[in-house]
């Protein structure tokens, strides 16, 4: 279990992304490319997925395992301000940093005790003899090879995850909304009360879901909540307590649509073509109109001044076309508009 120890200053301090960290969800949906579970939601993804990937990724392949620690310095805090930005911060990274991190991977013992594997697992007579070749060239002269680890990135990212960015975008908004009602209604008490089942707040701790057994003591620094659309099951934090403090948990939209047995996210062009033509009518225009920041069912049936069952039929249809998300809290539902039904509204490309 992960124990998050607040203070008062801590808690005025908590904060929710504003939007999906690009890096977190490459590095996150690499582990979702290897992972056979959850094939209704990713099964499709990861068909097409593979189909695209004519890059090389070995070294992702061994910079990142299949579970356990992989380095800090993969997910930038620069990250949550776009693709670009993440991937700078990546190139102007420390070499001295860069080694520290990836020993990690090649001390067996060291590593398997941080991620409750038993004693003895992995471990070896030196570090150096456990590190692949391809991370120990890494270890010897990042300038020199850390051009081809962002060169990866970018193929895999261009590959995995950029053709279905609004989709993500949407689950990410669809979060923020539920957190900010929370948060409006009883402040960060409310919002961290407010997250998802693996998450369980007993002030002043927040209790999480993990592998091993752990306690980060925040001391004042506040935290940074990221949902995730690739994260699965459990949350994930910095293995570095020196790091600012960042919590990576499932979308909780995600989670729903994952239950409820949705069909596997499709890209842009395709949900385009295949659910566009399903939006027609003035009353439609008026119901996406008003769900506005967010609205339940309810309060979109006053806004557009037709009836409950009317604003949830509409509201459906509107969902199965790509254009609303709706997340359940609680007895009610939250609708929010994704980019796509944005874009329609004002007319233009749907943001980037």
């Amino acid at each position: 279990m992960l124990r998050i120890h607040f203070t008062g200053v801590d808690l005025a301090r908590v904060r929710m992304a504003g939007r999906p960290d690009a890096l977190w969800e490459t590095i996150l949906s690499f582990h979702r490319l290897r992972d056979r579970r959850d094939a209704r939601l990713f099964g499709d993804w990861r068909t097409e997925t593979r189909s695209r990937l004519n890059s090389e990724t070995r070294l992702l392949g061994a910079l990142i395992p299949s579970r356990g620690y992989f380095p800090d310095f993969l997910t930038p805090a620069e990250g949550q301000y776009g693709w670009d930005v993440g991937l700078d911060a990546l190139r102007g990274l420390e070499p001295e940093r860069i080694r520290r991190e990836l020993a990690l991977l090649g001390t067996g013992a060291r590593v398997g005790a941080a991620f409750g594997m038993p004693p003895g697992a992995g471990a070896s007579d030196g570090a150096d003899s456990a590190v692949p070749r391809r991370l120990r060239e890494l270890m010897d002269d990042a300038e020199a090879h850390l051009p081809r680890l962002l060169a990866e990135l970018r193929g895999y990212h261009r590959a995995a995850v950029a053709p279905y960015w609004t989709h993500i975008q949407a689950q990410i908004e669809a979060e923020r909304a539920a957190r900010g009602r929370a948060l409006l209604d009883g402040g960060a008490d409310e919002l961290l009360a407010s997250l998802p089942p693996m998450l369980r707040w007993r002030a002043p701790v927040l209790e999480c879901d993990y592998p091993v057994d752990r306690d980060v003591r925040l001391c004042g620094r506040g935290l940074l909540l990221q949902p995730s659309f690739f994260c699965r099951r459990t949350a994930v934090t910095l293995h570095d307590p020196e790091l600012p403090p960042v919590l990576v948990y499932p979308a909780a939209a995600q989670l729903v649509s994952a239950a409820a047995g949705s069909e596997s996210i499709r890209p842009l062009e395709e949900q385009r073509q295949r659910t566009l033509g399903k939006l027609v009518g003035h009353t439609r225009s008026v119901v996406l109109r008003a769900i506005g920041d967010g609205a339940t069912t309810s309060e979109l049936a006053r806004r557009a001044g037709v009836s409950l069952a009317s604003a949830s039929q509409h509201a459906c249809v509107m969902r199965e076309a790509g254009l609303v998300t709706t997340l359940r809290r609680g007895n009610a539902v939250l609708h929010t508009v994704t980019p796509l039904g944005a874009a329609l509204l004002k007319g233009g490309a749907v943001a980037s």
